[in-house]
């Protein structure tokens, strides 16, 4: 909660300053009442009062009342805009998070649950703000509940001593009873949204292999455990809320009783009992939202530790050791040096040593499993070695600015992300001109199915680029990444859905570019005889590099490999 208060202290401040208004013009209306039955109302009945009398009880109840009323509207606006300010501080903070951890963070968690912070947890963490003004409020209506009861009589106080201390016992009971389910259903609710996602995201393979049934139940199963758990806490809110509901009455009822003998005693005064009444009745809403906000509040715990473990995780690291270096101009070579890494304990490079001279363009060959995307990640830095060092341009990736790495480095995956927008913004991702934008086109072999498509740049691909062809995905995705000017281009099997002879002329295209060096994960021959040299991977290790006539000669793991490759390249072109 306090928290809460000091990110947003103004309108949390004049929030609370209408709570404590409202508090103390609720008291001021039994008391003005009590006063007014006093001397008006009873006397009226004995020796008549004058009309001066009567108007200026009116003047004093109806000037209380509109007090009363300013104060409601003081507080509800501006606890309203503290709770909206604060869902906005929160989400902004999740997703400032997740743009700033290293890629792992998001290989451990399912989308699902990413959404499922950013949007539930954060709603289930400000559910309390709401009320948090009116319960601190209620604190103070309590105290000058007390101060007044006091005042007219103590065996008035002593049943208000009785009824709020029961409150306090029934909230710790409830916290208690709650606080597990609330965490196992904020949990499940992640669960859920992964697999309508995964659903969603995989529609194409549900219904090819007609799994909708199998789907439906998958969902099903994880919406009855969340409707398990949630009905847990509905029986628990049931027994809490009638308990609430009946304490202000069970006071109210005790009040009477205990007023009524203190009046036959004439220890108190008709308009005494009066005010006390009033006061008991008018503690029944703010108990409801007092009630209201301890319900919400271990829901809005849960929620906040979820948020705030998602704010623990560590960014990616930026440069180290001081100012961050600066690259060389022109084309950069690549190094590595005795890389390790293991995606958690399972160990995937175990060595890797590898130099590329700048402008050249070198394959990189091996068998599914061997490495070769972890290298493109480790390349840009989005993976992190355990041991050993990657050097672009003579200058370890650690000691640069990931920006700077980012705008030297460019990968393009076989499975390529498209936005649901026009075409030119795929390429041009807002950030390029026209000209850059075309050029990059034309050498992605683009412009070959730009005339096609019915709005030509102002096409909207669709979600994922499903409007267009695996192949015209490939060499959009390549287009983005040329307009960026990269010094090193790492094309990790991006080309493997476009036909042979046109992947000729795009990688002849790129690797003529001045300024660039090109690093192909390939899997067809074609390809391989393109590049300057070629490295084996085997076993975790650089096994073997030179040139493909070299390897084939010398190393016979490869030979096979790549005779395999042979055989698909010979396939393709006969379906060509």
């Amino acid at each position: 909660m306090w928290r809460f208060m000091r990110t947003h202290p103004v309108p949390f401040a004049v929030s609370v300053v209408g709570a404590v208004a409202f508090s103390a013009a609720a008291v001021g209306v039994p008391v003005v009442v009590g006063r007014v039955t006093d001397r008006v109302v009873a006397p009226a009945f004995r020796e008549g009062v004058d009309a001066a009398a009567v108007w200026g009880g009116v003047g004093i109840v109806v000037g209380i009342g509109l007090l009363r009323g300013m104060s409601i509207i003081l507080r509800r606006y501006f606890a309203a805009m503290v709770e909206a300010r604060m869902q906005r501080t929160l989400r902004l903070s999740v997703v400032d998070k997740y743009l700033n951890v290293p890629l792992g963070f998001f290989h451990d968690r399912p989308v699902g649950e990413l959404l499922a912070h950013a949007d539930a947890d954060v709603v289930g963490t400000t559910t309390s703000i709401k009320p948090l003004p009116f319960t601190i409020g209620v604190v103070a209506l309590a105290l000058f509940a007390m101060a007044s009861l006091a005042a007219v009589d103590w065996a008035f106080a002593a049943v208000a001593l009785v009824l709020f201390p029961a409150l306090v016992a029934l909230n710790r009971w409830y916290m208690r009873k709650v606080e597990r389910p609330v965490f196992g259903s904020q949990r499940l609710l992640g669960e859920v949204s992964a697999v309508a996602h995964e659903s969603f995201d995989g529609a194409l393979v549900v219904k090819t292999l007609g799994l909708e049934d199998a789907e439906v139940e998958r969902f099903s199963e994880r919406a009855g455990e969340l409707r398990a758990v949630d009905l847990e806490v509905g029986r628990i809110r049931a027994a809490f809320d009638p308990v609430l509901d009946v304490l202000p009455g069970l006071g109210t009822l005790l009040l009477f009783v205990v007023g009524g003998w203190r009046v036959q005693q004439r220890a108190a005064t008709p308009g005494d009992l009066v005010q006390a009444g009033l006061l008991f009745s008018i503690l029944g809403l703010p108990m409801r939202i007092f009630g209201y906000f301890l319900q919400e509040l271990p829901r809005a715990v849960v929620s906040i530790d979820r948020i705030d473990e998602v704010l623990a995780a560590p960014d990616a690291p930026g440069a180290s050791g001081g100012l961050p270096a600066s690259l060389p101009p022109g084309p950069l070579g690549v190094e590595l040096r005795d890389i390790h890494f293991a995606y958690r304990d399972d160990p995937v490079l175990l060595g890797v040593d590898l130099q590329v001279a700048a402008g050249e363009t070198l394959a990189l060959v091996g068998a599914t499993g061997s490495g070769k995307s972890t290298l493109a990640l480790l390349l840009n830095r989005l993976l992190e070695p355990d041991s050993g060092s990657v050097l672009l341009g003579g200058v370890e990736v650690d000691r640069l600015d990931p920006d700077v790495i980012r705008s030297a480095v460019a990968l393009v995956f076989q499975e390529p992300f498209l936005f649901a927008d026009t075409l030119r913004h795929n390429v041009g991702l807002g950030d390029a001109g026209d000209a850059e934008v075309e050029a990059a086109a034309a050498l992605a072999m683009v412009s070959r199915f730009l005339p096609e498509l019915v709005a030509g740049w102002d096409t909207v691909v669709g979600e994922r680029g499903v409007t267009l062809s695996g192949g015209q995905r490939q060499r959009v995705a390549l287009a983005r990444a040329l307009t960026r000017g990269p010094r090193v281009l790492v094309l990790d099997d991006a080309t493997s859905a476009v036909d042979p002879t046109l992947e000729a002329h795009i990688l002849a295209g790129v690797g003529n570019t001045d300024g660039t060096t090109l690093i192909v994960v390939a899997h067809r021959l074609s390809t391989i005889l393109m590049a300057d040299r070629v490295a084996y991977l085997d076993d975790g290790r650089v096994a073997a590099i030179g040139s493909h006539q070299e390897l084939v000669e010398a190393v016979p793991g490869y030979e096979a490999l790549v005779r395999s490759y042979e055989t698909d390249d010979d396939y393709e072109a006969e379906s060509a």
